[in-house]
């Protein structure tokens, strides 16, 4: 695990937060706060992953118990193979998809991302379909039993959830989309954080991606 990385010639330690594995009679913010509450220093910053943040919202659906609709079944196959995960190539992550942004918007980022294509552009079927699409998570992608057969939406309120644990801890707080080829975005933050500096500091994701069960990260400036 890679604790220690230098951006713009300072230093920072990230340390995982290790817990039990979180459901929908969680609340984050409790959690958070159980967890980290012995280790934080003043200045730290509390980085979430999204993921377990949906999963306390009941946010993670079995794969059994989605509808899979003939839109849905016609549009993920037309989705690009990554190497960071399945993202909407699968019915029943891109049925969730149309659940969270509508049928209308989807049609029209799937018109587009084709027309993209052909011009030889990537990543217009996103920009369209919106951040929620973005976020869904493929049935399989998780490591964790229950979740591993579940589709995982991005998680809602995700500005509002780090004003209350920066309310409740003193320090600033993220919610965090992050994979294991570079990809760091932050998708929710209370006003003190920088997002470009913390994407730097965490896109080689030091919490892991696995079965490491730390959807929690501390970062710390060394001084």
């Amino acid at each position: 695990m890679h604790n220690i990385r230098t951006v713009e010639n300072k230093t920072y330690f990230r340390i995982p937060v290790k817990t039990k594995i979180l459901g929908p009679d969680d609340d984050i913010v409790e959690i958070v706060n159980r967890y980290t509450g012995d280790i934080t220093k003043p200045g730290d910053i509390i980085v979430v992953s999204e993921s377990p943040v949906a999963m306390t919202q009941g946010r993670a659906i079995f794969e059994t118990d989605i509808k899979v609709g003939f839109l849905a079944n016609f549009l993920w196959r037309g989705v690009r193979n990554v190497e960071y995960g399945v993202g909407l190539r699968s019915p029943t992550s891109m049925q969730c998809a149309i659940e969270e942004t509508g049928k209308f918007r989807i049609i029209s980022a799937a018109f587009i991302g084709f027309v993209g294509k052909i011009f030889g552009k990537r990543g217009w079927f996103y920009k369209i379909a919106g951040k929620q699409a973005a976020l869904v998570d493929a049935a399989h992608t998780s490591f964790i039993p229950p979740y591993d057969k579940t589709v995982i939406k991005g998680p809602l309120y995700s500005d509002e959830i780090c004003r209350r644990i920066k309310k409740i801890t003193g320090l600033d707080a993220a919610i965090m989309d992050i994979n294991d080829i570079g990809g760091s975005w932050v998708i929710g933050s209370s006003e003190g954080v920088d997002k470009y500096l913390l994407q730097k500091i965490m896109d080689d994701n030091p919490q892991g991606q696995k079965s490491e069960q730390t959807p929690i990260c501390i970062v710390r400036e060394k001084k």
